[in-house]
């Protein structure tokens, strides 16, 4: 038995953080599902950017929407939603076998909607009722904007993923707009089973102090977060509150570890990986990170172990200077910020590869 099943039979899901039309054409999807317990994955604006500039699989589809009147934005949604629903067809025997609970996608709103409350809903609302498929994510980011609309979108019933997550007072603002959506949904007499996931990006942190801390420290801030999210993890949903909706028929929310590649070149390529192995969680991981977890993976202790001494451990990182507070803050900022800059690489490739494709003979 290789790593990934091990990490599965212990509880934690495993998704790939990617998707590429050639992904799902060459069989390596199916054989990630059947071979590496692989059940679901996460898009992004920079996959897919990288996807359509990095191959000419998506010419042929492009070149027939440009006949048809598309371009930027409305194009690149139809290539993402034909992408994701034969991922989420792949995905959805694990669905329906799990009863709801893993074999999801996920597909993003414009991150230049990070700020946009009734923009984000809209545009959630709509995506979800186009894409046809129960298994599903709409990624709505946690900022202070991003709350309102997460609450809403459970509300009407739409699966939410949500991302941009970075320190536990973050993910517990996530939480609770899940939970008061959920809540509306009972007082409406609605059924409370709706889908979602917490993302929390964890590599982020390291690379932002690995020039400001001494060398003890490294490599070690986005795994004591980690750990202190998921003690918060396990009290929210353990409370009694929590434990009302679960009585009523709500499915628990899980918290789902990103941004899990190994940054560093000197630490280990599983280094996140091995940390962050707990269950009732999702992993979702790059796929050279996935080929190597099950190339050379062993499976230890579990995060629980490790979570006693994440408050030790950030009481270092404040003696070392270091506002992790503030820095969680600054993370979800310049994430927001990075997210629109890929979205707008991505729409510069959309439109310079129509033109390319459109004058091709």
């Amino acid at each position: 038995m290789n790593a990934t099943q091990e990490l599965h039979d212990m509880g934690q899901s495993l998704w790939l953080d990617n998707i590429t039309r050639g992904l799902i054409t060459s069989g390596t999807l199916r054989r990630y599902i059947q071979e590496f317990a692989v059940t679901g994955l996460t898009s992004n604006p920079t996959i897919f950017f990288h996807a359509i500039k990095n191959s000419h699989d998506y010419d042929d589809a492009i070149r027939q929407k440009v006949k048809e009147g598309k371009s930027g934005e409305a194009l690149f949604f139809e290539l993402a939603m034909e992408d994701l629903r034969q991922a989420a067809d792949l995905f959805r025997p694990i669905h329906d076998q799990t009863n709801g609970v893993d074999g999801w996608v996920s597909l993003e709103v414009s991150p230049e909607l990070a700020h946009d409350t009734a923009g984000t809903i809209a545009a959630a609302k709509e995506l979800h009722a186009r894409a046809e498929r129960p298994n599903l994510y709409i990624k709505i980011p946690g900022t202070q904007e991003g709350l309102p609309a997460i609450e809403e979108a459970i509300f009407a019933g739409v699966p939410v993923n949500v991302t941009l997550l970075f320190s536990r007072e973050q993910y517990v603002a996530a939480a609770e707009a899940y939970r008061r959506g959920i809540e509306r949904r009972i007082a409406a007499g609605l059924n409370p089973k709706i889908g979602s996931v917490a993302s929390m990006f964890i590599s982020r942190w390291d690379v932002a102090v690995k020039d400001k801390v001494p060398g003890a420290l490294r490599d070690q801030l986005g795994i004591a977060v980690a750990g202190q999210t998921y003690e918060a993890y396990r009290s929210l949903v353990d409370s009694p509150r929590w434990q009302r909706i679960f009585n009523a028929g709500a499915t628990r929310q899980r918290l789902l570890w990103a941004s899990t590649g190994t940054k560093d070149p000197e630490a280990s390529d599983l280094l996140y990986i091995h940390a962050l192995a707990a269950p009732f969680t999702v992993n979702t991981m790059p796929e050279a990170t996935l080929n190597a977890l099950a190339d050379h993976g062993e499976i230890g202790q579990t995060l629980p172990v490790h979570a006693r001494y994440c408050d030790e451990v950030l009481v270092r990182f404040t003696e070392a200077g270091v506002d992790v507070d503030a820095l969680g803050v600054q993370l979800q900022e310049e994430g927001a910020k990075s997210f629109v800059k890929s979205w707008n690489d991505l729409m510069e490739c959309i439109a310079s590869k129509s033109e390319t494709l459109a004058t091709a003979r």
